[in-house]
């Protein structure tokens, strides 16, 4: 079993968790009120913005030439192609402000990037991929036709084959990261992967509650 196989095992119940939400639930059915969509997508735009950086600094770091691409490729399409949605929605990424969570997860992730080796980074950034890969394409299987759907955009965002192409190609950079990585850090980028994980779930659930800062 590689790498990326027995940290998605490990993750089931997260994903369970995920999947039980009632923010995905709302999304799915098209009762999701506007206000909270409008309130994740905002925050969204906050994140991409910091995820976007992670990236750059796995590009940076990675040795093989395919790496090196696929990374440099996936920070600039953070910025253009998913903000695109954003901005159809008349969300203003340079007016968000970070909820606590969004600043929480984008902290976490830049921290890895200060703090750890390549495989530990990439392992950091891999749920984002592959949650919203398998949350999005099982949630299209169930819609179905989107024509009328009020979040049909962020269902063909992430329902789409070439996202799911993405995420395979990010899930092979990060087991050649493991094959190669010391004991001690496929340690570490098993804390990263769980990590990152259990921050998208608080993502999900921050904009259900539309969270803002308390004081």
């Amino acid at each position: 079993m590689t790498f990326t196989e027995q940290a998605w095992q490990a993750i089931q119940p997260i994903r369970a968790a995920i999947d039980a939400h009632p923010f995905l639930d709302g999304l799915e059915r098209g009762t999701l009120p506007t206000a909270t969509f409008l309130h994740y997508l905002a925050q969204d735009a906050a994140y991409l913005g910091a995820y976007s950086k992670v990236l750059a600094s796995a590009a940076a770091r990675a040795h093989d030439p395919g790496a090196l691409a696929f990374w440099s490729v996936a920070a600039a399409d953070a910025i253009a192609v998913e903000r695109r949605l954003h901005e159809s929605h008349g969300v203003d990424a340079a007016a968000v402000e970070a909820s606590p969570t969004c600043a929480a997860y984008t902290s976490y992730l830049l921290a890895l990037t200060a703090t750890s080796s390549y495989p530990v980074v990439v392992a950091g950034v891999l749920p984002c991929f592959w949650i919203y890969d398998d949350v999005g394409r099982r949630l299209a299987e169930r819609v179905g036709e989107t024509d009328g759907h009020p979040y049909a955009d962020w269902i063909g965002t992430y329902g789409d084959p070439a996202f799911s192409a993405a995420t395979a190609t990010a899930r092979q950079l990060v087991d050649a990261a493991a094959e190669v990585a010391s004991a001690a850090d496929v340690e570490r980028m098993r804390r990263a992967f769980t990590t990152a994980s259990r921050y998208e779930w608080m993502f999900w659930d921050a904009a259900w509650r539309r969270e803002e800062w308390p004081v």
